[in-house]
């Protein structure tokens, strides 16, 4: 079977160039062949999953607001039930070494399954290609389409494609800013044509961003622009599970009919049919070994086995193995065996401990926020009825969505009193500077810097901290 043909390579050269030479390297674009098979089906489920998940969520409400809004400009992050402050960065953090976690846990076990099956890229990529099929074709009828002259055809077809990949990309953008300007207000805004500066900006940046790396650069993004492709080795050894072809099985290749005896040729299993070339996403020749370009998608190894189930073969030619499995002709208990070793046990006890710190931290997390901070406008003097006096401000933050009255109190030194209001009223997720007045007879505590604690405790006692400061003693 022939090459599949490929657009006319047009090579990028600068101005100070010779001329025929280049500085970069042509690319050809890539037609992928659309696929069927148990992974094909495995990754429109991982499509519509996220999807399902990605443009849902900023419409599902909790109470009488959205579920999970990311409020930057009142500063306050809605996630289910809880309310989180800018303090409680730490739960983003934790979720960061979560996530870095699971992708070394999943490449150490199976390579880059993230990148082949829920990447945005990928998923977008995905999508993309569906329209660019059901509109100008599958691989064959786009070769044909790109390579014919101008006509009104052509033109019908491409602009409709270009006209919902920006419907396409333009929800998405919007509902990107849906997580931090309420959905239902943002569409609003959007029907009466009252969007804001802002919003518009980061719909349109967003949804250009969706428009421009599915729609054209695809698989350059993966190859060139992505740097996970990079440093991959690093986390790769020869028991992860890879997309690999079998060259004992396949070698030597070669074209035959569908009754021919292979042995009688002295062929291996490969007919040579370069439709695993023709499926891939990135323009790999799988059968040249691993190689940094590939995603882990599998479309070769499902269009692999219908070729073998055609011609009446074993599948796995193309299979998920790993080099040592290839090379010690391993059976799958054996090679599933080697996976779990002693890096991968590591890596999944570590995950396991501290998605399980990070739950337990939420569930138990005291719903109240207090910051201390000095009035250095007065640092300390003398009140009526001679007593000394120090002034503070208190930044109470109410991370429930009920009214709540907080008591205030200070201890620390002897005879140390609020002089100020002991209470104060906070409104549901409300941030409230309040002034502290403390106060200690004069002359009960020596010159300098005492440290104490404000304790701050809701009506039923339920939530409550303790934050310390200092109580300053003039000379």
């Amino acid at each position: 079977m022939t090459q599949p043909v490929l657009r006319k390579i047009i090579p990028i050269v600068p101005a100070t160039e010779p001329p025929g030479e280049s500085l970069y390297e042509a690319q050809k674009k890539i037609y992928p062949r659309s696929v069927s098979g148990l992974f094909a089906r495995w990754r429109w489920a991982f499509v519509i999953l996220t999807q399902l998940f990605f443009y849902g969520l900023p419409w599902l409400q909790w109470g009488e607001r959205q579920a999970v809004l990311f409020d930057l400009g009142a500063r306050r992050f809605y996630l289910l039930g809880y309310v989180l402050y800018p303090q409680d960065f730490i739960y983003l953090t934790g979720l960061l070494v979560a996530s870095a976690l699971s992708l070394f846990l999943f490449t150490a076990v199976a390579g880059r399954l993230w990148c082949g099956f829920a990447c945005p890229q990928t998923v977008y990529t995905e999508i993309f290609l569906w329209i660019e099929r059901k509109v100008e074709g599958d691989r064959t009828a786009r070769l044909r389409l790109d390579g014919a002259p101008f006509s009104m055809e052509k033109l019908v077809k491409k602009w409709f494609k270009h006209i919902l990949w920006i419907g396409v990309a333009m929800w998405t953008g919007f509902t990107f800013v849906a997580y931090f300007v309420p959905a239902r207000e943002l569409i609003l805004q959007f029907l009466q044509t009252k969007m804001g500066g802002w919003e518009i900006f980061w719909v349109l940046f967003y949804g250009f961003a969706t428009y421009g790396n599915a729609g054209f650069l695809r698989e350059q993004v993966c190859k060139y622009m992505c740097p996970y492709a990079r440093f991959q080795s690093a986390m790769f050894d020869k028991d992860t599970l890879i997309v690999s072809y079998d060259p004992a099985r396949g070698e030597p290749r070669g074209a035959r009919s569908r009754h021919a005896d292979a042995t009688a040729l002295s062929l291996g299993a490969c007919v040579d049919c370069t439709l695993c070339v023709q499926v891939c996403p990135t323009g790999i020749d799988i059968r040249e070994g691993l190689q940094y370009e590939c995603i882990g998608c599998a479309a070769c190894v499902d269009v692999c086995d219908g070729v073998m189930d055609k011609m009446g073969y074993a599948p796995g030619l193309i299979r998920f193995t790993t080099q040592n499995a290839l090379a010690g002709k391993w059976n799958a208990s054996h090679m599933l065996r080697q996976v779990l070793r002693p890096r991968v046990l590591i890596y999944t006890t570590l995950l396991g401990v501290l998605c399980l710190a990070l739950l337990w931290s939420l569930v138990a997390r005291m719903p109240l926020k207090v910051d201390v901070v000095r009035d250095r406008a007065a640092l300390s003097r003398i009140a009526a009825g001679g007593r000394l006096e120090n002034v503070y401000r208190l930044q109470v933050m109410n991370a429930t969505e009920q009214p709540q009255r907080y008591s205030i109190a200070a201890a620390g030194l002897e005879g140390l009193t609020v002089a100020s209001e002991p209470q104060v009223n906070v409104g549901p997720t409300e941030s409230r500077w309040v002034a502290v007045r403390l106060q200690i007879p004069y002359g009960s505590a020596q010159a300098g810097s005492h440290p104490i604690v404000f304790r701050i405790a809701d009506e039923s006692g339920r939530a409550h901290i303790e934050e310390k400061s200092v109580f300053l003693v003039p000379r």
